[in-house]
């Protein structure tokens, strides 16, 4: 979901309870904070020798001892009006980052309204090799980076 999207999301739910549920269909504990809304820009080179960059939303998500903590539609739609000049776009993707054991960083897939408010589904992200064409990924024995010519 996109920045866009997601503060559309908000603002057409007012006041509504925001649940976040994890890819496992587990939720994060009711009485998360989010601590930070920032702009999260990442350049780097894939093992085929590509420049490539990355930009994106990153809410983080803490779980704190306060349970009667809630934050609802409202309070977050102003925190992103908060952070509007800082993210600098509105077609960024959005993503949770979240501790549960080790911090993973999960991308709102979707918002769906319910009768209990707005519920974000979070997905997943994966590794992959960016470059399959030179490291010749899926090419029987060769693997990535075992290729000459390739990292």
């Amino acid at each position: 979901m996109i920045l866009d999207d997601f503060v559309r999301a908000l603002n057409e739910n007012p006041a509504a309870a925001l649940h976040l549920m994890l890819p496992d269909g587990s939720f994060v504990p009711a009485h998360y904070h989010v601590t930070e809304v920032g702009r999260v820009h990442k350049d780097f080179i894939d093992c085929g020798g590509t420049t490539r960059s990355a930009t994106a939303c990153v809410l983080q998500v803490w779980v704190a001892d306060d349970t009667d903590h809630r934050l609802d539609t409202t309070k977050l739609a102003h925190i992103m009006r908060l952070a509007a000049p800082l993210l600098k776009a509105t077609d960024l993707p959005v993503e949770v980052e979240y501790e549960n054991g080790a911090v993973s960083q999960f991308p709102v897939a979707d918002a769906e309204v319910t009768p209990s408010g707005v519920l974000l589904h979070l997905g997943t992200k994966h590794t992959a090799c960016l470059a399959q064409d030179r490291c010749g990924v899926g090419a029987g024995e060769t693997a990535c980076c075992t290729t000459p010519g390739c990292c």
